[in-house]
């Protein structure tokens, strides 16, 4: 990780440490990725990891009243839970593939044990410690950047889509080859189909065929160097950028907006459902001191002074 550039004040890393097996996501090194996740998202003040709650619509009602929520709302309330950690995270692995996915000699070790039902354990627990580092993704209450500078494959293209943005060089490729090998993405494709869309991830996850991040349908942002840049150099100033970007944004809203962004994306568009949620939800955005600062800041034509 040394050789990743410095990141803006207020911005992390998080760092798969396992280039010399294609960055494969062994139960050691999901539970590394797990660890150093949950250091960036525990609270000084509870010693606990601070989450978004449940992204279930009915919550909305309580995001101003409850208490134990209202660090969603309150940029008082969330320094105190967040002002010493970072505003972001990035995601990055070093090497020519950014992740392999699981590593597949690990799983057939499982099976190759004596006792069947503690081979059955051990494979149970590679995927549900692999679906809580996901989770945890999406519970962040800051958003997760992340840099794809290679092939990503299996869980690791599952990984790379569980970020907020991803970020990717031309050249970087996208799989789901499990079909192949007699053992479809079942997992990693929902994360797949929420990015690039039901039809896209099915023929990914049925077909095993790699697709380049131009292809991706948007799920990605694709990076290409300037004149005379080259695309590794592209890819860190990109990430550069969103992250300068990103710190300056309060704190607080972007963990709220966050919450309300996925929640309303699991209602659909049924009646017009989803838009009267959006609308409660904007309704209790307003009720922070951060939109207000934000709204002045606009009118008078001068840069926010934000709390978080």
């Amino acid at each position: 990780m040394n050789s990743l550039p410095k990141l803006p004040a207020r911005a992390a890393y998080l760092y798969i440490d396992n280039a010399s097996k294609r960055n494969a996501l062994s139960l050691s090194v999901i539970r590394d990725l797990t660890a150093q996740l949950r250091q960036h998202l525990t609270s000084p003040l509870t010693n606990k990891p601070l989450l978004l709650p449940g992204f279930k619509p009915s919550l909305i009602s309580d995001i101003n009243s409850s208490s134990s929520h209202r660090w969603l709302t309150s940029p008082t309330v969330y320094n105190t839970h967040r002002s010493t950690l970072p505003k972001v995270l990035v995601l990055r692995s070093s090497g020519p593939v950014f992740s392999s996915g699981h590593d597949l000699s690990e799983l057939l070790a499982s099976f190759a044990s004596s006792s069947p039902p503690s081979s059955a354990l051990s494979e149970h627990q590679i995927f549900k410690e692999c679906a809580t580092l996901m989770a945890l993704f999406r519970q962040s209450p800051v958003p997760i950047v992340c840099a794809v500078q290679g092939l990503a494959t299996a869980a690791g293209c599952q990984l790379a889509l569980s970020a907020d943005i991803t970020l990717a060089k031309s050249t970087a490729r996208f799989q789901l080859p499990g079909m192949s090998i007699g053992l479809p993405c079942t997992s990693p494709v929902t994360a797949v189909s929420r990015r690039v869309g039901n039809a896209m991830a099915y023929r990914m996850f049925a077909l095993g065929e790699p697709v380049e991040a131009k292809n991706m349908g948007g799920a990605v942002e694709v990076v290409e160097g300037k004149e005379g840049e080259e695309e590794d150099e592209a890819l860190d100033r990109r990430v550069t950028e969103v992250v300068e970007k990103l710190v300056e944004l309060p704190g607080q809203m972007q963990a709220f907006g966050k919450w309300a962004f996925w929640t309303q994306a699991g209602l659909g568009s049924l009646a017009g459902g989803d838009a009267l949620w959006a609308g409660s939800a904007m309704a209790a955005h307003l009720q922070s001191s951060e939109a207000r600062e934000g709204m002045r800041a606009f009118m008078d034509k001068k840069k926010a002074s934000w709390l978080s």
